[in-house]
């Protein structure tokens, strides 16, 4: 009997996908463990990082001896607050192990292949462009050690991204949409002059997901932050960091005590300046940021090169007169082809790559 392994592989990146922007600094791997070309079990890096997906897998997988492990990332090799996978997949016998991506920590890089094959375990690498795209972020973690950079914009027909007359641009499915991709992070940054104009939670909301709370983090250099928003009622239940200027100390004592957390930072002007606060933000814990702001800010980040992901949601619809703050494509200027399109109802979806 043939087994098509990059069909089981795909499986397994199909898993991991799940719980994408939910696993802190460790990636999302996916796993799935194959006897007799069935699939008798899978895991996916749990919430936070740990368990490891092929921990779950196999911890829970009965009769394993003779099976094959698909995974979409190598297995890590060095003990952490967790032991090894490759300690797991030894001892329930695994016959051979497949996987898409090597992993980029040097604790781990190219090492599980040589332990595992002094066990007797087939270990194969299956490459593909579409793998190492799932790890971009990660991927960039790991070689600049700062989070990945999402951003999102909605705009009109006629490029507009302020509607004003109504609160929205786009239809109900693109809000969808963005929530979904909401939940793929673990923090998100604004400002404080698109809170204080649209009141916004910045929360997920889809039915299924609303467990999915990415942090946020507000660049408000002057704390001119409203003091009646919405986020204010729910500052418990997520951590929500101001970001401001060191000499604001006196001032920042008062939002500290309403239950905001202050990052505070000499400067904010220049790539330079960008790239340390990102760096400082991905010491706290974060790998995955998706940026939501004005045109402003968000063409800043562009001019920067601070951004990895676009997600442009185009309405099918002019504004004409109702419309403000115009988007030419000038401020679009840096980014390279589009990698996707979906139609949502007749809005439309690109995702830009930088």
């Amino acid at each position: 009997m043939t087994t098509n392994h990059k069909f089981f592989l795909n499986l397994a990146f199909q898993i991991a996908e799940k719980n994408l922007g939910q696993t802190g600094q460790n990636p999302s791997v996916g796993s799935i463990v194959v006897k007799n070309n069935t699939v008798i079990s899978s895991g996916v890096t749990s919430i936070n990082g740990r368990p490891h997906a092929e921990y779950n897998a196999l911890n829970k997988a009965k009769n394993t001896t003779g099976s094959t492990l698909y995974t979409s990332l190598e297995p890590c090799i060095h003990f952490g607050k967790t032991p090894p996978c490759t300690d797991i997949i030894i001892k329930k016998k695994i016959k051979s192990v497949y996987f898409g991506l090597e992993d980029p920590d040097l604790r781990t890089f190219q090492k599980a292949k040589k332990i595992l094959k002094k066990k007797g375990i087939k270990t194969k690498l299956i490459k593909s462009k579409k793998y190492n795209n799932f790890y971009k972020s990660y991927l960039i973690n790991k070689k600049y050690n700062k989070p990945f950079i999402s951003a999102k914009i909605a705009i009109s027909k006629d490029y507009y991204t302020i509607n004003k007359k109504e609160k929205w641009i786009t239809n109900i499915f693109s809000r969808k949409v963005t929530h979904l991709i909401r939940s793929r992070h673990d923090g998100i940054i604004s400002t404080s002059q698109s809170i204080n104009s649209d009141n916004a939670l910045l929360n997920c909301r889809l039915e299924g997901l609303t467990e999915y709370k990415p942090d946020l983090f507000i660049i408000d250099l002057n704390l001119k932050l409203k003091k009646n928003l919405l986020l204010n009622k729910i500052l418990k239940k997520r951590k929500t960091y101001l970001i401001t200027y060191k000499v604001n100390k006196e001032k920042a004592r008062a939002y500290k005590k309403k239950g905001y957390k202050i990052i505070s930072i000499d400067s904010l002007r220049d790539k330079e300046d960008f790239d340390l606060l990102l760096k400082k933000i991905y010491k706290m814990g974060y790998s995955r940021i998706l940026v939501e702001s004005g045109l402003t800010f968000l063409n800043t980040l562009i001019k920067n090169r601070i951004i990895n992901d676009l997600y442009i949601f185009s309405s099918n619809y002019n504004l004409k007169k109702k419309g403000k703050n115009n988007a030419t494509l000038k401020y679009l200027k840096n980014i390279s082809p589009k990698t996707m399109s979906i139609n949502l109802n007749n809005d439309k979806l690109f995702k830009m790559e930088f």
